[in-house]
């Protein structure tokens, strides 16, 4: 467990229920839950703030489990009976708010949307009072802010779990479905390279700790000026080096994506940089997937994207609409990897603790 994730442990019930249709699971959990120095019951990750809070175990169960969920949803249909899940949204969704409602729906809880756009979460009234009002109502907070340091502030605070549903920092929930995806084309990740082209954003740090803790292997292709935070490739280089992932920052997208077996790419400017739209636009040209592009890529690539596309911007509609294109399977994907990180962090049913005092 990171030095990280073991100062904000909660003392929560995130526990994972013995449950005889998944056996497999169980034993798995049960073994690295005994790595994490914690009863096999319980699951080490107290918030997914970021792919760091899940580590190398917690990727592999969540992808695991989703992949269980996936394919028998019927086994899972009443497993949060009874648990409330809140979402607080400053930006637009709609791959992220309807996975994350249907998800919790199917598994029996109730989902309950806050419309955040008009205004910072922290505007009206100070973000540690919000945490201790939320705890006291629901079992689970999932967030979708501009800036990270609201989500963390949000779990430091909240004797609940906190989901990062898309930070300007990080999207670790994207890039679980992303390799997700992959693991459903191509079997052992450890086996793959992806290629990244274009900014190096949000997304572009959640694929490149996701990479690392899977061992897999990643290039990411930006332009000069646009690389990922330094921060986020320090961890990633260091998550690297346990795992034995290849990781590759480049500038030239055809040398990362010669030979791939997977091409991604994602909004030239992102939400909350809608002035830089003009100098981006004269700036990614070289880095827009359209078909002369992919040809450099194995003969079996696939093409991915988060969504929503601009098309004929980072990729050409030839691309996202030809059989190579996987970005509706990850899609998909978005719902059965929130399910499987509801599960984790609400233990499947066990029963909650009261909430943490204020002055605690």
């Amino acid at each position: 467990m990171s030095q990280s994730v073991a100062l904000r442990y909660k003392s929560q019930p995130a526990r994972v229920q013995a449950r005889s249709e998944e056996p497999a699971l169980n034993s798995y959990m049960q073994s690295h839950a005994a790595q994490a120095q914690r009863s096999p019951q319980v699951f080490w990750c107290p918030d997914v703030v970021s792919t760091r809070d899940l580590g190398l175990a917690g990727v592999d169960a969540v992808l695991h489990l989703a992949g269980i969920m996936k394919s028998r949803p019927e086994d899972f249909r009443h497993t949060l009976s009874g648990r409330q899940m809140v979402m607080f949204f400053e930006k637009p969704s709609l791959r992220t708010r309807l996975t994350f409602e249907s998800g919790m729906i199917s598994l029996g809880g109730t989902a309950m949307f806050v419309d955040q756009k008009h205004e910072p979460l922290d505007a009206r009234e100070k973000l540690s009072d919000v945490a201790h009002n939320l705890e006291r109502w629901v079992d689970v907070i999932v967030l979708r802010t501009f800036t990270h340091e609201t989500i963390t502030a949000m779990a430091e605070h909240a004797g609940i779990p906190v989901i990062n549903a898309l930070s300007d920092l990080e999207h670790p929930c994207q890039a679980l479905a992303d390799y997700l995806t992959l693991q459903e084309r191509f079997g052992d990740l450890k086996n793959i390279c992806l290629a990244y082209v274009g900014d190096g954003n949000n997304v572009a740090h959640s694929l490149l700790l996701t990479c690392a803790c899977l061992g897999s292997s990643i290039r990411v292709a930006t332009p000069p000026g646009y690389e990922p935070n330094t921060e986020i490739v320090r961890a990633t280089r260091e998550i690297a080096e346990e795992t034995g992932a290849v990781i590759e920052l480049l500038n030239d997208p055809h040398t990362a994506v010669a030979g791939a077996d997977a091409v991604y790419t994602d909004a030239w400017a992102s939400m909350g940089q809608e002035s830089e739209a003009g100098m981006r636009a004269q700036i990614f040209p070289p880095y827009q997937v359209n078909s002369r592009l992919m040809t450099e890529a194995a003969s079996h690539a696939v093409f991915m994207h988060c969504l929503p596309a601009h098309r004929g911007q980072e990729v050409t509609d030839d691309v996202i609409d030809s059989p190579q294109s996987v970005v509706f399977d990850q899609a998909e994907n978005r719902l059965h990897v929130q399910k499987a990180i509801l599960y984790l962090l609400l233990g499947g049913g066990s029963r909650r603790l009261p909430a943490r005092s204020a002055h605690a």
